[in-house]
């Protein structure tokens, strides 16, 4: 087989990892800044938006972190998707095999008040003060927690294309970065005999 069964799970939880970690940090430095959401797991695909407003108890941040793959493919110079054409009797897996991911941060965003008001610009500046820093915080974690992951001496390769602000909807606001890592092949299994 290519890739061991686990590669891409095990590669999706420590992307979680070290998000978590690096929001939890800057919440500790930067004043009125919530840390990583008590809801915060590795998902089958795109988040549903249902738990930005979720406390989950009084002493955790709420909120909604997920990451998700979606999609590998083939790679020989990395991050260049590879277009070889397969087939024949034997399994001759590329030498790196790239798996994108997202990670996706919601936090409650201002909505009208109970009279029908719109949010006031101080609640708006306050709200994209936090998407801001979550979006820096998010990128700097996979720059560099991602290097020092690994079993190798050096870190995994990977590519950060750019990061974006989610536009707000159902009381949701939040931030998406996509990532590309290359995962090592561990090569395919020896052929069995007749």
């Amino acid at each position: 087989m290519a890739l061991t069964s686990l590669a891409i799970h095990d590669a999706a939880e420590t992307v979680l990892g070290c998000v978590c970690a690096a929001l939890d940090a800057t919440a500790g430095t930067v004043d009125g800044q919530p840390g990583c959401p008590c809801r915060a797991c590795v998902v089958p695909g795109p988040p549903a938006w249902d738990g930005c407003n979720d406390p989950c108890s009084n002493d955790k941040v709420g909120g909604q972190l997920t990451v998700h793959v979606a999609r590998i493919f083939p790679t020989s110079t990395f991050p260049t998707e590879e277009r070889a054409v397969q087939g024949g009797r034997t399994c001759v897996p590329p030498s790196t095999t790239a798996v994108e991911m997202v990670v996706t941060l919601l936090r409650c965003a201002p909505t009208m008040s109970e009279r029908g008001c719109p949010p006031s610009c101080d609640e708006l500046t306050a709200a994209a003060r936090t998407v801001h820093v979550d979006l820096c915080t998010i990128y700097n974690a996979l720059l560099c927690c991602l290097p020092t992951t690994g079993t190798r001496r050096r870190g995994p390769q990977f590519y950060l294309p750019a990061g974006r602000v989610l536009e707000p909807q159902g009381g949701c606001m939040g931030v998406e970065q996509r990532l590309m890592l290359a995962v090592p092949n561990c090569g395919c299994p020896p052929e069995e005999s007749p």
